[in-house]
This record gives C-alpha cells, sequence and structure tokens, in this order.
C-alpha cells in the first residue's frame, strides 16, 4: 500500500529524525509554516495536496491549528492526523501534557522549526527594532508578550538545545521572562507513523470522507 507523508516546515527537524531513525521510506509533502495565521489559506493548501495524491494512507503531521483541516475531503485513500491542538502538544506528548504544564508554567513555546518561521518572536522584535527603536521595541514586546512568565525550549532531541539557548538569551532578558529547557519527544511522531491509531490520540477518515468538527474535538485525557 502507498504512503504519504503531508508536514509542516515547522516540524522539519523532528519529522526528519524520526524518518531516519524508524527508516520509513516514502515521498513528503511540505506545508510552508507561515500558512499557520491564515486558516483559510492553509486549508486550501491543504486540500491541493490532498488532490495530488491517489490511493493508500496519508500521514497529515499537523495539529488542529486553528480549525485548519475542518472540510478537508479525503480522496481514494485513508487519512491519519494526530489529535492535539497544535506541534506544541505534539512534541510534549499529548494536549492533557501541555494544559498541564501550562497550569504551572504560563509559557510561549519555541523550537528551532518555529525560529525559522517567518512570524517568529525573534523576528518581530528585531523589526521592531529596526523600525521603533530599542526602547519602543521593547515596550511593543513586552505589551505583546509579557503576561508569559517562561520562554520554553522544547528540547525534542532531533538538534542540540544550546543553539537555542543562545538565540533566545537575550530575548528572554528583554522581555523578561525566565528561560526554560523543558524536554520533549518525537515518540509521538514515531508512533504515528507506525500505529497503532487510537481515537482519543488520532483522527482516522476513510477515503471519500470530509474532517468535521467532531473530528476535532480535543479532549484532555
Amino acid at each position: 500500500m502507498s504512503e504519504t507523508a503531508i508536514v509542516c516546515e515547522t516540524l522539519r527537524d523532528e519529522f526528519l529524525y524520526v524518518f531516519e531513525k524508524v527508516n520509513k521510506d516514502l515521498p513528503v509533502i511540505w506545508i510552508e509554516s507561515g500558512l499557520h495565521n491564515r486558516p483559510e489559506k492553509l486549508r486550501i493548501r491543504l486540500q491541493e495536496a490532498f488532490d495530488t495524491i491517489t490511493g493508500g494512507v496519508v500521514y497529515l503531521l499537523f495539529g488542529v491549528c486553528g480549525n485548519a483541516a475542518l472540510g478537508l475531503k479525503t480522496g481514494d485513500f485513508k487519512l491519519v492526523m494526530p489529535k492535539v491542538d497544535d506541534c506544541i502538544s505534539l512534541l510534549i506528548g499529548s494536549s492533557k501534557k501541555r494544559a498541564d504544564f501550562a497550569a504551572e508554567h504560563s509559557a510561549y513555546y519555541l523550537t528551532e522549526g518555529w525560529m525559522r518561521g517567518e512570524r517568529n518572536l525573534l523576528v518581530e522584535y528585531q523589526y521592531s527594532l529596526k523600525k521603533f527603536g530599542k526602547e519602543k521595541a521593547e515596550y511593543i514586546t513586552k505589551t505583546l508578550y509579557g503576561h508569559y512568565k517562561t520562554l520554553a525550549l522544547l528540547d525534542t532531541g532531533a538538534y542540540p538545545i544550546g543553539k537555542l539557548v543562545e538565540e533566545t538569551k537575550i530575548l528572554a532578558i528583554t522581555i523578561g521572562l525566565e528561560q526554560m529547557v523543558v524536554p520533549a519527544s518525537t515518540s509521538y511522531i514515531e508512533e504515528f507513523l507506525w500505529g497503532p491509531w487510537p481515537p482519543d490520540r488520532y483522527i482516522v477518515k476513510e477515503p471519500h470522507s470530509e474532517i468535521t468538527f467532531e473530528d476535532l474535538r480535543i479532549g484532555l485525557k
């Protein structure tokens, strides 16, 4: 049976790490991470990707992400996607684990994949710095992100975390956040590629079906 993966660019490091580890051989369609800011455009892009695939199983490595998957129609293939609110929950292990962490830490999360995004926190700060100067840039950044207490750097094991720590150290000080390295994992992605796919952790759609609101309902189990 043929297999295809559709993967958010944000998860490139983690996916390729797992891909090599499990020795899985399948084609990959990469989806631009910047589309997360425009769910309607992301939905269109995902449907375009679906429409190029014939038969087999499609692994959609995305979270619910603003319901961008709502209304997507499968072709003559089976679809599997994680049942998590976003990539953060995917890398922490589940939406519940993310909620448990959030109960203790009001955190803004980062990985190297997020730092490569076109609208990441550091890029926005540097843009404000260039346009408005240091004082106003710090004011804007603190206004937008000052309600967080922690800058949580997810250590997924897919790359050395030290580079990310250094890149974000000054930014954390500027905003007044505690920089914290948070243990994360690629085990969800590995399970995703091999199964099984229990219904509390995965959305599984048969050929010629449509993703509904009920499919995207996330529980904290």
